[in-house]
């Protein structure tokens, strides 16, 4: 068998916004979805580099530091710190963490900025803007709100309608008011900003698109949608005065923007790029980035893959592509870009603005992290929205961590240390229930490999719970407990080949429950460097049965998985919400 070179893999998850804790929803479309297909990655012995930042500029940053009274960079700070310790208890697994208020990111989000325009791709127009007068402020997009033109969906923001999904211009609602103050007394002003000119750049976009044919279905449809309804010149500056500074080429600010700010969406997918810096600066190597995001220095051989909910797929399918391709700079452009529909909580959205749902933080006081990354992983929402129900959830631990998995290792290592004092045994030869499952192996460790280089994780997940319930199936033909009463060697045979299943299903579960993975692991004792996925680990599957060395000692792990009680359910309902 042929060794594949290992690849270098970028993973890029869309930057959690900086006002407050994300909430179920924001993790299982974009962070842990990243966090699982960067673990699986490694584990097959590729070079990844997954690269997440805290989205720190914006009109909510500022009114979320006045509401808490604190200057906006005292308020960022304290809250980058809050979501990284969330990423951190859930065990995702960012190489670096970053954040958009960074001089890397403002120093590039000025570099394209000025490449842009040297171009012929951003030029300065006046535009009509809403300004609300109680709140004596010009208002961002997002806090203008009112009736789309289009549905008439009566809650529409100023950008976008979350109801048919359109793009908008805040001047097109109707009867539009503050969201800052809900005050109706505003109007619209002149005022001049920067615009970068999309629609020169509708067929360059649409041509990479069409050739992305290996993106799934949902980021392209959305994408396609977009250029369909033709792409329109964008504002990339805004009234603010929390943001990075728009500049001349020399560095001095650029006369009448001295109360302006680019816009948070023309910055914040840049700090890709300037994450990928800070990294490459705390780890020593300064210039270490540049063979991440530069063709013309290694980029060229990198796999760039991005996670992120719809919502967010617009701007990464047009808005930063067309900062990337208009610099006319040799930049990495996406390679593969995994988009997610919701996760609904009993019928609605969950929503951080209106306390909808479980947040992270406040999951992890309920249960261990594992419990959350295999639910959301099985139920992740990709061909639809998936709705999230304490029964479903309840259902799910129970089955398929608790009885499947659990009660797997469970059985076995503790059969082992009453039987076989703990010792992997030897004597016994393989037969028909063996054979069996070696079949069951070679069918599904390959599919379940596919599923994950396609970034299909339902199907992952549910490929993963096959094999531990095939295993569950091997045990009850092989009868170990049966045998031994009339014959030791023939019960030898079943609980070493289950001894090894447990540790095989250990090492298929990291990427997704990378906790307990490692209780069962270390309570097998399977060395570091014997816990891979790779091409060579799978090469011979019937010799999967026999890993572990005969006589080599096994400790039974505590209980793994602890299930979920009515009571439980009952008092969560009662304090979250949603219903029996």
């Amino acid at each position: 068998m042929t060794k594949s070179a290992p690849r270098r893999i970028l993973v890029t998850s869309a930057l959690p916004y900086i006002n407050g804790v994300k909430h179920l929803g924001n993790l299982a479309g974009s962070m842990l979805p990243a966090d699982v297909y960067s673990r699986f990655q490694r584990l097959r012995g590729h070079d990844v580099l997954y690269i997440c930042a805290t989205d720190e500029h914006g009109t909510p940053a500022e009114l979320a530091a006045q509401a808490a009274n604190v200057p906006v960079r005292q308020y960022v700070d304290e809250q980058h710190d809050i979501q990284k310790k969330a990423g951190e208890d859930f065990l995702l697994s960012y190489d670096h963490f970053g954040r958009s208020c960074s001089d890397e990111n403002a120093a590039l989000t000025q570099h394209f900025a000025h490449v842009l325009e040297a171009n012929g791709l951003i030029e300065e127009r006046t535009m009509r803007q809403v300004y609300s007068i109680e709140d004596q402020r010009f208002l961002p997009d997002r806090y203008v709100e009112g009736t789309c033109p289009h549905c008439e969906f009566e809650k529409a923001r100023g950008d976008q309608c979350d109801n048919c999904g359109r793009l908008l211009d805040p001047v097109d609602l109707i009867d539009p008011y503050s969201a800052v103050s809900g005050s109706k007394n505003v109007e619209v002003r002149e005022t001049r900003h920067l615009f970068l000119l999309q629609s020169q750049m509708q067929d360059r976009i649409r041509d990479w698109i069409e050739a992305a044919t290996d993106w799934p279905p949902l980021a392209r449809s959305i994408a396609l949608k977009w250029l369909d309804e033709g792409l329109r010149d964008r504002a990339i500056t805004r009234d603010l005065a929390w943001g990075v500074p728009v500049t001349k080429s020399d560095g001095s600010i650029r006369e009448g923007f001295e109360t302006k700010v680019f816009y948070v969406w023309f910055d914040a997918p840049i700090e890709y790029i300037a994450a990928t810096e800070e990294w490459s600066k705390a780890e020593g190597e300064p210039e270490a980035w540049r063979r991440w995001w530069r063709t013309d220095e290694g980029a060229d051989e990198v796999d760039y893959v991005q996670f992120m909910g719809k919502d967010n797929v617009a701007f990464h399918t047009v808005g930063f592509p067309v900062t990337i391709l208009g610099s006319q700079e040799p930049w990495k452009l996406v390679d593969r870009l995994k988009a997610f529909n919701w996760v609904t909580w009993y019928g609605g959205k969950f929503s951080t603005s209106n306390k909808r749902g479980v947040f992270m933080d406040q999951a992890l006081d309920l249960l261990p992290a594992d419990y959350w990354r295999w639910y959301l992983t099985a139920n992740a929402p990709e061909g639809s929205d998936a709705a999230f129900t304490w029964e479903g959830f309840q259902s799910a631990i129970n089955s398929d961590l608790a009885n499947v998995l659990g009660n797997f290792v469970n059985r076995i290592t503790k059969y082992c240390a009453s039987k076989f004092d703990g010792k992997v045994p030897e004597g016994g030869e393989a037969g028909d229930a063996e054979s069996w499952m070696v079949a069951e192996l070679q069918t599904r460790l390959p599919q379940l490999v596919l599923h994950y280089e396609n970034m299909d994780f339902r199907k992952a997940a549910a490929e993963t719970r096959a094999i531990w319930a095939a295993g569950n199936e091997y045990l009850t033909k092989a009868e170990p407990w049966v045998k031994y009463k009339n014959d030791v060697d023939a019960a030898a045979i079943g609980v070493r080949a289950g001894l090894n299943l447990a540790a095989l299903f250990g090492i298929i579960a990291q990427p997704i429950i990378p906790e307990a993975a490692a209780m069962i692991l270390n309570a097998l004792g399977v060395p570091e460097d014997r816990r891979t996925l790779s091409e060579e680990a799978f090469a011979d599957i019937p010799a999967l049965l026999d890993a572990l060395p005969r006589g080599h000692e096994i400790s039974p792990p505590d209980v793994l998985f602890r299930k979920i009680e009515d009571e439980q359910v009952a008092e969560w309902t009662e304090r979250f919400g949603g219903e029996s």
